[in-house]
């Protein structure tokens, strides 16, 4: 670990057992599908075959007559004015997505759902619902949806501009944004050396072990309670209300544990149907999304086509950026182009930049957010460029990144100024690595190097925790926990209040028993958590400092509470002095005017901009194209580790997941738009036989906008890996591979000679 200069904490920066590993690794923890209420009933949905069709007719006559089916649902079912779409909440859902309305925009787009007796039993209906299609022409390629003529999506749709206008006519271009600082054209006729490339990224999944699941109870009194693994309970709730037209008082999202998410379970597909048909039924209904569901009919990342042009002088200092990029939304508008733009050039300094960004809608699922959403395809691209830079000025790649880095005080083209920021630090400590100093032989291997960025900020976050007699804390909280949240919060809290980590008792509660909080996800969580933990141990201690003045009879402004959990008072009458421990004035509390408990809701608009650099070493066999990886560092800014082991559990999951989008997972396709690998046999994920010891070095350069300097560390580790392994890659076998995933049949293609 590389650390600044940061206070001495005591429960910060240590590594206790999580809060909730045992219920987890013995079982006892509770997951979506492991509801079981009385008189449950099985839904399954039905979908669509076709890529692109008119919806003409739905007949579930026979379905709803078939023994053992309790209920059929379809668009039509939504409240009035719903089921257009305008129940949409974003990322999370909109109600023509969860059931199509009057067509059916990619194969797997659900068009019914059934509630049964058993799930078997709804899964047989399904084949008895009868769907009038109008099959019509379908585009499945980013570019080709952007041309005149292509088949339209939506005809009501025009491309919102930067100015605020809009186009004329129908298109599948639902939004272009650009950014753009200095003088381009000057800073290209500056340059020394110009290089532009183009590149292409394909869809990948989140990769999520368990599938999405809802359960949906609509009582007699007009209230719905729904469980469900989902990174967001107020989300879902807010999604639900609008698209079922009741107020948010009515609907109640109860935590479950969740077996991965990574972004892909922020949107809710299933929760509206499994309501529509509890309504209908009087019921519990319970969905389990199948495997082949999850990857054909749920948000994967966008693919893209991104043209990336940098323009350098001799010495190697940049003089203008310039990237174009084109993001797949799927069916609707929405995907991260937003993000992938803000991050392109986010690792570096130049006075002169553009982007622009188009946001299109094609024939594929809807895409949502998948772990820095957006980023890991600008980044890949503009890397890319960078170490073909580096290579054309005879540069260490290290160093050419470390000339040009951004630093406190740089601007980034969409107007963002940096505070402190540690990728400088994470680029010296790359090059003084035992990595990087190693030497590197023998035939057909490579290293690769690359930086990424991810910026996080807070939104709105509520905690509560009471003061028990014996001194423990009860904490409760809104946010979904995913990669060790409950024990993060909990470590800052036991921080604040000067308390052992094991004394906090982090409980995830449902929405009606804590303050709105926004979802887990964007890197915010510890970043947010751990703001509003601090506010509530800040409310505590005044609290506590009130109450031991009660008690020694002097004013409160005598009585102070150190970092060390010891409050402290004037000396007594005999020049004693007087203090409690937190446990003993735990102790106290129930004589002296009752329990005390610490409230806060906050949302905080500072940014804790975080930066990563990996280092990798491959060796490609140029019989068959694999890729083997032989070494693996990763390097992170965190600002402050607060668990230090699930901070490198970040960045070794990240880095997993990067080289899985940079080495095997695609979506593939056949010519009516289906994808034809929706199994995770096909769809090719790295695992645990795939990848050597991620090694990583935690860097610390302290967040002046956090109270114990957090930055959040989930997003970033997904982002160098591609462009790590295209260098490492092109430095083994002399091939730059500007398509993704470096698959060995894309490999093998590149290589071979023709006649083979």
């Amino acid at each position: 670990m590389v650390t600044t200069e940061k206070p001495a904490y005591k429960v910060v920066g240590t590594r206790p057992i999580r809060h909730d590993g045992v219920d987890k690794v013995i079982g006892r923890a509770e997951y979506g599908a492991d509801v079981r209420l009385p008189g449950m009933l099985h839904g399954a949905v039905l979908r669509s075959p076709h890529a692109h069709a008119r919806i003409l007719g739905i007949d579930s006559s026979r379905a709803e007559a078939h023994p053992g089916v309790r209920a059929v649902v379809t668009n039509a079912d939504f409240p009035s004015g719903e089921g257009d779409g305008s129940g949409d909440a974003g990322e999370v859902g909109r109600a023509d997505n969860v059931l199509a309305r009057d067509r059916v925009l990619y194969v797997g787009h659900a068009v019914a759902a059934v509630a049964a007796v058993d799930q078997h039993t709804a899964e047989d209906a399904l084949a008895l619902i009868d769907v009038q299609y109008e099959v019509l022409p379908h585009v499945m390629d980013v570019r080709d949806a952007m041309l005149d003529g292509a088949p339209i999506l939506d005809e009501t749709r025009r491309t919102a501009e930067p100015d605020g206008s809009t186009g004329d006519t129908p298109t599948n271009v639902a939004l272009h944004i650009h950014h753009e600082k200095g003088d381009v054209e000057a800073g290209f006729a500056a340059a020394d050396l110009v290089i532009e490339r183009e590149y292409r990224t394909t869809m990948a999944h989140q990769g999520y072990i368990e599938p999405h699941n809802s359960t949906a109870y609509w009582n007699k009194d007009n209230e719905l309670t729904i469980w469900t693994s989902t990174q967001g309970l107020f989300a879902v709730r807010d999604s639900v209300a609008g698209m079922l037209n009741l107020p948010v008082k009515s609907v109640k999202v109860q935590p479950v544990e969740i077996g991965g998410g990574f972004g892909g379970k922020i949107p809710d597909y299933l929760s509206p149907p499994a309501a529509l048909l509890s309504r209908k039924t009087g019921r519990p209904v319970q969905f389990i999304m199948p495997r082949k569901e999850v990857l054909e009919a749920t948000g994967p990342t966008s693919g893209t086509y991104v043209r990336i042009k940098i323009g350098a002088k001799r010495d190697g200092t940049f003089t203008a950026l310039q990237a174009w990029m084109a993001y797949e939304a799927g069916a609707y508008p929405g995907s991260p182009m937003g993000a992938g733009a803000m991050c392109v050039f986010a690792p570096y300094d130049c006075e002169n930049q553009i982007v622009d960004g188009y946001d299109v809608v094609l024939n594929k699922p809807k895409t949502a957010a998948y772990r820095a959403p957006g980023a890991p395809a600008s980044e890949y691209a503009a890397e890319s460029v960078i170490d073909e830079i580096a290579e054309a000025l005879d540069r260490d790649p290290l160093e050419l990144r470390m000339q040009n880095s951004a630093v406190e005080g740089t601007s980034r083209a969409d107007g963002f100024t940096y505070g402190p920021i540690g990728h400088e630090q994470c680029l010296q400590t790359a090059q003084a690595s035992p990595h990087y100093q190693s030497e590197l032989s023998g035939e057909n291997r490579g290293r690769g190097v690359a930086s990424g960025f991810w910026f996080n900020i807070g939104f709105e976050t509520s905690m509560a925790a009471q003061v028990q007699a014996d001194g423990t804390v009860p904490l409760v909280m809104g946010a979904v926990d995913i990669g060790g949240s409950r024990v993060s919060a909990a470590m800052q809290l036991a921080e604040a209040l000067g308390i052992a980590a094991e004394d906090v008792k982090p409980h995830i509660v449902d929405t009606d028993s804590v303050g709105f909080t926004f979802l887990t996800g964007g890197s915010r969580t510890a970043f947010a958590n751990g703001w509003a933990a601090y506010e509530c141990a800040m409310d505590i201690r005044r609290q506590m400092e009130e109450r031991a003045a009660t008690i020694w009879d002097c004013a409160r402004e005598d009585v102070g509470y150190g970092d060390d959990g010891v409050i402290r008072g004037p000396n007594d009458e005999d020049g004693a002095a007087q203090q409690f421990s937190f446990q003993e004035l735990a102790g106290e509390l129930p004589n002296t005017g009752g329990g005390i408990v610490g409230r806060a809701d906050v949302s905080k608009t500072s940014h804790g901009p975080a930066f990563a650099t990996h280092i990798v070493d491959v060796a490609v066999d140029p019989e068959t194209g694999k890729v083997d990886i032989l070494r693996y560092t990763a390097i992170q800014d965190a600002g402050t580790a607060i668990h230090p082991s699930y901070v490198e559990g970040q960045m070794q999951g990240g880095a997993a997941q990067g080289v899985g989008m940079a080495l095997n997972e695609e979506y593939i396709w056949d010519d009516k738009g289906r994808m034809v690998n929706s199994s995770l046999l096909d769809y090719r994920m790295p695992t645990a036989l795939d990848l050597p010891m991620l090694d990583t070095i935690i860097v610390e350069v302290p967040n002046p906008g956090h109270p114990y300097g957090v930055r959040g560390v989930g997003e970033v580790p997904i982002i160098p890996p591609a462009p790590a392994l295209h260098a490492a890659i092109y430095n083994a076998i002399g091939e730059r591979m500007r398509t993704l995933p470096m698959s060995p049949t894309r490999i093998l293609e590149r290589t071979l000679p023709d006649d083979d």
